[in-house]
C-alpha cells in the first residue's frame, strides 16, 4: 500500500511539473492551436460552401435548360428574316422543350418572375404559329406538283399562291410580336434561376440568390415523379376523351399532351434510364400520327377559306369545285390517320408498355436512376 501511494505520488507530481510550461513553450502551444483551429475552421467553410451547391441532378437538368435557352436565341436572327421556314420551326420546338425543363425546375403554377418568362417564352412560339401552319401547306403543296403527273394541277398552284399571299400578310405581324416578346432579355433573366452555381433562386423557389431551403437529390427524385405522373396522366385522360368524343379540339388537346410528355421524358433519357427511349419511340409515333392529321385540319380550314370568298367563286367557279373535291380526299386522308391513332392508343406493345415504364418511373425513379 505504501509503494502504491509512493506510486500515486510520483505521477501527480510529474502532471504538475508537466503542465507548469514556460512562457514561450505556452505562447508556442497557443499559436499552434490557433492555427489548427483556423484550419478547421476554413475545412468546415469550405464543406459548407461545397454543400450549398445543388445535386449533380439539378446542374445537368439546369444544363438542358441553358442548351434549348441558347438555340432559342441562336434561332431569332434567322427566323427574323423571314425565309427560313426551318428556324421558325425549330425556335417553335427549342421553347417547347425549354417550358417543360422549367416546369420540371419549377413546378406549376408559375409565379412572380417564372411566371413572366414563362409566358414569354409561350408569347415566342405562339407568334409563330400561323407562319408555321402555312409552312407546313405550302410543303404539302410542293409536294403535290413535284409529282409529274398531279391530277388539278391547276387548282394546286392557285392554293400555293394564295398560301403564300397569306404567310406574308401574317409573318410580319408574326414578327412584330416576336420581339415584342423580347427573347434577349428573356434569355438574360431566365439564367439567373438556374441552378448551376448554388446562388440561384431555384434553391427556396420564393426569391431570387437562393433564399431559403437548400435542393436535394429526393427533392430532384420526388420533382420528377411528380412531373411525369402530371402529364402522363393529362395525356391518358385526353386519349380517353378522344375515344368517345371524335373532335378536332380533342385530338388537338391529346396531340399537345403527347408533346409534353414527350419533351419530359427527353430529360429523364439524358440520364440513359432504362426504357426512356422505347417510351420516346412510341411518344414520336403517337405525334407524327396526330401532327399528320392537325396538318389535315388546319389545310382544310385555310382552303375552304379560300374559296368561300365571293370574288374568287365568281371569276373561278369551275376550279372551286374543283378544290371541293380536293377537300374530300383530305377528308378521306383525315379519317385514315384517325383510324391509325386508335389502332396505335389501343396496342398492348406501345400504349401499355409505356403506362407500365412511367408507372415504374414514378413509383420509385431512384432505382431506375441508379441503374442508368
Amino acid at each position: 500500500m505504501a509503494h502504491l501511494n509512493n506510486h500515486t505520488r510520483h505521477n501527480a507530481s510529474g502532471n504538475n511539473s508537466s503542465s507548469a510550461l514556460s512562457p514561450d513553450r505556452a505562447a508556442e502551444d497557443s499559436g499552434n492551436s490557433a492555427q489548427v483551429q483556423e484550419q478547421n475552421g476554413g475545412q468546415e467553410a469550405r464543406k459548407e460552401t461545397h454543400g450549398s451547391l445543388p445535386p449533380s441532378e439539378w446542374v445537368r437538368v439546369s444544363g438542358l435548360a441553358l442548351k434549348h435557352l441558347d438555340r432559342c436565341v441562336s434561332l431569332e436572327p434567322k427566323v427574323l428574316q423571314g425565309d427560313d421556314p426551318d428556324a421558325v420551326h425549330d425556335l417553335r420546338v427549342a421553347t417547347r422543350r425549354l417550358q417543360q425543363v422549367i416546369d420540371l425546375l419549377y413546378p406549376p403554377p408559375h409565379s412572380g418572375e417564372i411566371r413572366k418568362l414563362h409566358r414569354g417564352l409561350k408569347r415566342c412560339r405562339s407568334s409563330l404559329s400561323e407562319v408555321r401552319n402555312f409552312d407546313v401547306l405550302l410543303e404539302r403543296v410542293d409536294s403535290a406538283l413535284s409529282r409529274k403527273r398531279t391530277a388539278r394541277r391547276e387548282s394546286w398552284e392557285a392554293i400555293g399562291e394564295y398560301l403564300k399571299q397569306m404567310r406574308s400578310v401574317r409573318l410580319e405581324k408574326s414578327l412584330r410580336k416576336l420581339a415584342k416578346a423580347n427573347l434577349s432579355a428573356i434569355y438574360v433573366r431566365l439564367k439567373e434561376y438556374l441552378p448551376s452555381t448554388g446562388n440561384s433562386a431555384l434553391a427556396g423557389a420564393s426569391g431570387r440568390n437562393g433564399t431559403g431551403q437548400h435542393l436535394t437529390v429526393e427533392q430532384f427524385y420526388e420533382r420528377l415523379s411528380e412531373s411525369l405522373k402530371s402529364e402522363w396522366t393529362a395525356l391518358e385522360q385526353e386519349i380517353a376523351q378522344s375515344r368517345h368524343e371524335h373532335s378536332p379540339a380533342v385530338l388537338h388537346r391529346t396531340r399537345i399532351a403527347a408533346k409534353r410528355a414527350r419533351y419530359l421524358i427527353e430529360v429523364i433519357h439524358a440520364f440513359d434510364v432504362p426504357g426512356s427511349k422505347e417510351a420516346l419511340i412510341w411518344l414520336r409515333g403517337l405525334q407524327t400520327q396526330l401532327g399528320d392529321w392537325h396538318d389535315l385540319v388546319v389545310f382544310e380550314e385555310a382552303v375552304i377559306g379560300m374559296i368561300s370568298d365571293r370574288d374568287f367563286l365568281r371569276d373561278h367557279l369551275e376550279m372551286a369545285i374543283q378544290i371541293e373535291r380536293l377537300i374530300m380526299q383530305n377528308r378521306a386522308l383525315k379519317s385514315k390517320l384517325e383510324k391509325k391513332y386508335f389502332e396505335m392508343t389501343r396496342d398492348r406493345t406501345g400504349l401499355f408498355k409505356t403506362r407500365e415504364w412511367v408507372r415504374r418511373i414514378t413509383s420509385s425513379p431512384a432505382t431506375l436512376f441508379a441503374e442508368s
